[in-house]
């Protein structure tokens, strides 16, 4: 799958055939010694704590970005929750009241960024 100059092309071609193989799963190139090794470490499945299954080789990409429930904070209070609970938590989270260290008045805590510009 790379360019060979013409000169060495035929020796290039029988180590290849010697010593590679094209995984059957990802059309890598991988040194028929390692197959083994790379199917299992690559392309075996495994299941998520979300239950969902998927190539081990995507689990970690998938437990940072896409897993429901994968860690995140709450941007009201920096808990940390399952991102599949986090709508639910922050509706009730920035619902709850804060008094305003300028005015006094109680103010949403989801409006306190705001809040200084509106503030008396």
């Amino acid at each position: 799958k790379k360019d060979i100059p013409a000169v060495n092309f035929i020796i290039h071609e029988i180590h290849c055939r010697r010593n590679i193989e094209i995984c059957p799963y990802c059309s890598d190139s991988i040194p028929k010694s390692e197959m083994k090794n790379h199917i299992e470490s690559e392309h075996v499945q495994v299941t998520c704590k979300c239950r969902m299954k998927m190539e081990s080789s995507l689990l970690k990409d998938h437990e940072v970005s896409s897993c429901p429930l994968r860690p995140v904070l709450c941007q009201f209070c920096d808990i940390q929750l399952a991102f599949n609970k986090l709508q639910e938590h922050e509706l009730y989270c920035g619902a709850r009241t804060e008094p305003c260290g300028r005015c006094g008045r109680n103010v949403l805590v989801r409006e306190l960024k705001e809040h200084p510009r509106v503030c008396g």
